[in-house]
C-alpha cells in the first residue's frame, strides 16, 4: 500500500522544484527528488564550510505533500485501513505467522513448569532467573510444577538498591545536583528491572524459599504505588542528604550514619508493609508440599541453605555455579573480546558489579546452542518490543511489514545494531528463557523457544517463537556455562573492563 506514485500536478512539480533549487543553494547534492543525504557511521551530515539559518516548516510544502500523498488511491486505501485501528494489527503478516511453529529439534528434556507470570511488574530478570534455578529442585524433589519466591527476592532488591542509591548520593554530594550523573541517579533510584550478576548478589547473600513460603503481595504484582512511595521518600533523602554534607560545620561519619540508617528503616518499613515480612535468611523454614507422585514430603531449611543445594543427578546449578556463569553480550559499538563492566550500576553494595563480555553474535549464539544441547536453559535478555506480537507470541524481522502501509523501511539504511543503541532507539528490556532450537541441515539456527513471563494467555500458552534473525538485531545478552566458551573468550575475563557510564544502553536493566 501506498508504494506506487500517481502524477503530479504542474504546480506542486514547480513548487518542489523551488525546494530543491534551494536545497542545492545550501550546497546538499541532492540525487533525486526523493533522495535523502546519507552518510557512514557518525561522519558529519553537513560539511564545516556550510552556513545556514534554521528553516520554518513552509505550510505551501504540506499542502502540496498532502496533495500528492491523497492523489494515488492506494495511499487513500492506506488511510482508510491505518487510521481507524493500531497499524501493528493492520500490517502484521499472516504468513509470517503460519511459517513460525513451534518445531525443534534441540530441545532440553526438562523446561520446568509452570507458565510464570510476572504481571504489573517489571521483575522480569528475577522470573527468568529463577525459572533456570528451579529446573534441578523440580527434578531433585520430583515435582510436577513449582516456583521459586520472585517476591522475596524483589523484597531484598528493593531494600538493597535503596542503600545503594544513598550511598550513591553520598558519593557524589560534591557534584552539581544537575550533573548528568546525579541527574541519571536520581532518575531510577529503584527500578523493578536487573540484571544477572544481581540475581547472583541476591543469592548469595539472602538464598532462595519456594513461592509458597512468600507468594506474591498485591504490590508485588502491581509496583507502581510501591515505588511510587519508595521513589519518592528516596529522593526526599538524596536533598537531605546532600545538604548535610555541603554544610558547616562538616556532619560527622557516624552522625551520618545514624541518619541513614533511620532512612533505611523506614524505607524497610514501606516494603514490609507492602510486600510482606519476607522469611529471615538464616531461621530455618518448614516447607509441606506433594511430588507427582501424590506423596507428601517436607523439606526443613534455611533460604541460604537451600540455594546452596540447588542440585539433581541430571542439573548442578548451585550457589557456586551461579557465580561461574557469564554474561555475553553483543554490543557492536566496542571490539568483540572486550570486557565491559558498567559504572555505579548495582543493586548490593559491596556485591559484584555488572561485567560483561562482548563478543560477535555468532559465538553468543554457539554458546546459547551448546548450552541446550546439554539440557540447560538460557537467561537472557532482548529488545521484546521490536518486530513482536504479544498475542501470537511470534518475534521475527518480517512480522509487521512497516514498508506496505507507509512506503519507508524502518531500520534500514544507516540505523543498524549499533546506531539503534547509540540513538536510544534500541536496548535491553525483558529478560526470558531460551528452551529449544531449531537448526537446519547445515546447522543454522532458524528458531528459538522461548519461556517467558507474561503467564499462559500470550502466545502458545505462554510460550514465544523467535526467528535467528530477530535474535541477531535485537538480543543483547545471554547468560551461560564457561565450560561452553573457547579459552580465547573466558580469557576475557582477565582483561581491564571498558567502563561504561550509568547512561549508557548497556546499563538498562532488564
Amino acid at each position: 500500500m501506498g508504494a506506487q506514485q500517481s502524477k503530479t500536478s504542474p504546480e506542486i512539480l514547480m513548487h518542489e522544484k523551488a525546494v530543491l533549487e534551494r536545497l542545492r543553494s545550501l550546497q546538499l547534492e541532492v540525487e533525486s527528488e526523493d533522495d535523502f543525504v546519507h552518510v557512514d557511521g557518525e561522519k558529519a551530515l553537513v560539511d564545516d564550510t556550510i552556513t545556514r539559518t534554521p528553516e520554518k516548516l513552509e505550510i505551501e510544502l504540506t499542502r502540496a505533500w498532502r496533495s500528492r500523498l491523497l492523489a494515488n488511491p492506494k495511499n487513500r486505501l492506506a488511510l482508510a485501513a491505518l487510521s481507524v485501528a493500531n497499524p501493528r494489527d493492520v500490517l502484521t503478516s499472516r504468513a509470517t505467522k503460519i511459517a513460525d511453529q513451534h518445531v525443534f529439534n534441540i530441545r532440553i528434556p526438562f523446561e520446568g513448569a509452570p507458565i510464570t507470570n510476572q504481571r504489573s511488574s517489571g521483575r522480569c530478570w528475577l522470573f527468568a532467573s529463577t525459572n533456570v534455578f528451579r529446573v534441578a529442585l523440580m527434578k531433585k524433589y520430583n515435582l510436577e510444577s513449582f516456583e521459586l519466591s520472585q517476591a522475596y527476592l524483589f523484597f531484598w532488591d528493593k531494600l538493597e538498591k535503596s542503600n545503594y542509591f544513598l550511598e550513591n548520593i553520598i558519593d557524589t554530594a560534591q557534584e552539581d545536583l544537575d550533573s548528568r550523573l546525579v541527574q541519571r541517579i536520581l532518575a531510577d533510584p529503584v527500578s523493578d528491572g536487573g540484571q544477572w550478576d544481581m540475581v547472583y548478589n541476591l543469592v548469595e547473600k539472602y538464598g532462595l524459599v519456594p513461592q509458597s513460603l512468600y507468594p506474591d503481595s498485591w504490590n508485588a504484582m502491581s509496583s507502581s504505588t510501591l515505588n511510587y512511595i519508595v521513589i519518592a521518600k528516596l529522593r526526599e533523602y538524596a536533598v537531605v542528604l546532600r545538604n548535610l554534607l555541603k554544610s558547616r560545620p562538616r556532619i560527622s561519619a557516624a552522625s551520618l550514619s545514624i541518619i541513614k540508617r533511620k532512612m533505611m528503616n523506614e524505607i524497610y518499613i514501606i516494603l514490609t508493609l507492602t510486600l510482606g515480612p519476607p522469611p529471615s535468611t538464616t531461621e530455618q523454614f518448614e516447607w509441606d508440599f506433594l511430588d507427582k507422585d501424590g506423596k507428601a514430603r517436607t523439606v526443613i531449611s534455611t533460604p541460604i541453605k537451600f540455594a546452596q543445594d540447588i542440585s539433581s543427578q541430571e542439573f548442578r546449578i548451585t550457589n557456586a555455579a551461579i557465580a561461574s556463569m557469564v554474561s555475553l553480550v553483543h554490543d557492536p559499538r566496542h571490539d568483540p573480546l572486550s570486557l565491559m563492566t558498567v559504572n555505579r550500576l548495582g543493586n548490593i553494595v559491596g556485591g559484584r558489579g555488572v561485567t560483561y563480555i562482548n563478543v560477535e553474535m555468532a559465538t553468543l549464539k554457539q554458546a546459547c546452542v551448546s548450552m541446550l544441547k546439554a539440557g540447560l536453559p538460557v537467561f537472557f535478555g532482548s529488545d521484546v518490543g521490536k518486530f513482536s506480537d504479544r498475542a501470537s507470541g511470534i518475534m521475527d524481522l518480517d512480522l509487521i511489514d512497516y514498508e506496505l502501509g507507509f512506503n519507508v523501511k524502518l531500520y534500514g539504511g544507516g540505523l543498524d545494531k549499533a546506531a539503534r543503541l547509540r540513538v536510544g532507539e534500541s536496548a535491553m528490556t525483558h529478560a526470558m528463557v531460551l528452551t529449544a532450537v531449531h537448526v537446519d541441515d547445515e546447522g543454522k539456527c532458524v528458531r528459538w523457544r522461548v519461556q517467558n513471563s507474561w503467564g499462559t494467555e500470550p502466545g502458545e500458552k505462554g510460550w514465544f517463537i523467535m526467528s535467528d534473525p530477530w535474535m541477531d538485531e535485537f538480543v543483547y545478552q545471554a547468560v551461560v556455562d564457561p565450560r561452553f566458551l573457547v579459552k580465547e573468550v573466558r580469557d576475557v575475563l582477565k582483561k581491564e573492563p571498558i567502563v561504561l557510564p550509568l547512561w549508557d544502553p548497556m546499563g538498562s536493566l532488564a
